[in-house]
């Protein structure tokens, strides 16, 4: 599907599906993305992608009262979803992965969990480029989305998140294309596929 965005419209659902998805453990799998990334205290954080806010709200914490994290997402509603809800050091907005509002080298690290299958396949490598763009020099990328169910289980768990099927992202391929250089790929319970990069100093 090429579309260039297939947006969440309703929140609450989607906070309910993905408490179903994550069979409970939603904060400890997104608190391992966070780990992944290695936000420190102080850091400017981009969550692209950021639907309700749950990431954002857990990079929010790691970088502390002197850090920052901005979200975007192109659907209205859940952007106002998670700012009603936000932290104080977070905020997002609307906009689209493959135009980023932001300057070249804003962000100390980029993050970015079950959002690429949503962005058309025509603008995925854009989307890159413009997370490459944002990152300072050694900034880190942290993204992940599904992996290819292997399983009635696995199925089970993406159908709880979304109606359109399953489609593969080829994250590894993308960061690739738009200059990252790759430090870890790898996969966490129950049905996320992740890759950690750089853009290069």
């Amino acid at each position: 599907m090429n579309h260039q965005h297939m947006h969440v419209e309703n929140p609450r659902f989607y906070e309910i599906s993905a408490a179903i998805g994550f069979a409970g453990q939603r904060r400890r799998v997104y608190d391992g993305l966070v780990r992944l990334s290695d936000v420190r205290p102080g850091d400017r954080v981009l969550d692209v992608g950021c639907g309700t806010g749950y990431l954002s709200g857990r990079v929010a914490r790691a970088v502390g009262p002197d850090g920052r994290v901005e979200g975007i997402d192109p659907s209205t509603s859940v952007v106002a979803y998670a700012n009603e809800r936000a932290a104080p050091n977070a905020t997002s907005r609307v906009a689209g992965a493959e135009e980023l509002p932001y300057d070249d080298g804003s962000f100390d690290a980029v993050v970015s969990c079950l959002a690429a299958h949503h962005i058309g396949a025509d603008y995925r490598g854009r989307a890159f480029a413009e997370m490459y763009r944002v990152l300072k020099p050694g900034g880190r990328l942290v993204i992940a989305d599904f992996r290819p169910p292997t399983g009635r289980l696995s199925r089970l768990a993406i159908g709880a998140f979304t109606r359109h099927a399953a489609e593969h992202v080829p994250l590894l391929d993308l960061a690739l294309g738009a200059g990252f250089e790759i430090v870890e790929t790898g996969h966490r319970w129950p049905v996320l596929a992740y890759v950690r990069a750089v853009r290069p100093r």
